[in-house]
């Protein structure tokens, strides 16, 4: 006679690991960065975020300062350091999140292994509310974009947490 164990299973879902990506890593990445060190953080997550830009014409900046004002308006802490995407980001990072269709590109020409480019998509495809195509570059523009642009990554960043879970909790 075999004894039934029903005590409740308990299963810890595993840290995930996601990269945003944008062209300077100055303006929607490091937002994007710390719109979901936020979100991840409210849900007790174990995970882990990070941005990068596909150019390393900023490296070792601070973010956009108009950035950084939008963000924190909303609660948000942007102090990560820009830093050019590099190789081993696409092995050590389960989900690598662009910001637009021609970044998007850049990674996946720069991809080093095609068995990886699985991880490689647009934030938006997340979106909900937003049908957009990528998340705009508020560089130039005027300072009604920093929102915009922060409107955008919220919506898209709660519908990526939405669906990583749901995946983990079908597994």
């Amino acid at each position: 006679m075999t004894r039934q164990n029903n005590s409740p299973k308990i299963i810890q879902m595993k840290s995930q690991k996601l990269l945003f990506v944008c062209l300077g890593n100055i303006c929607r990445s490091p937002t994007a960065e710390a719109v979901a060190a936020h979100l991840i953080k409210q849900r007790d997550l174990p995970w882990v975020v990070d941005s990068a830009g596909t150019s390393g014409a900023h490296d070792g900046e601070m973010a956009d300062p108009r950035s950084i004002l939008h963000g924190e308006r909303r609660g948000y802490d942007l102090t990560s350091i820009s830093r050019a995407i590099r190789e081993s980001d696409y092995y050590d990072f389960d989900w690598i999140l662009a910001m637009d269709a021609s970044n998007l590109e850049h990674l996946r020409q720069r991809c080093p292994d095609k068995t990886l480019l699985d991880k490689i998509s647009l934030v938006t495809d997340y979106c909900s509310e937003f049908k957009v195509k990528g998340v705009p570059d508020p560089y130039y523009g005027g300072v009604d974009g920093f929102d915009h642009v922060l409107d955008i990554l919220e919506d898209a960043i709660e519908g990526l947490i939405d669906k990583v879970q749901d995946r983990s909790d079908k597994i």
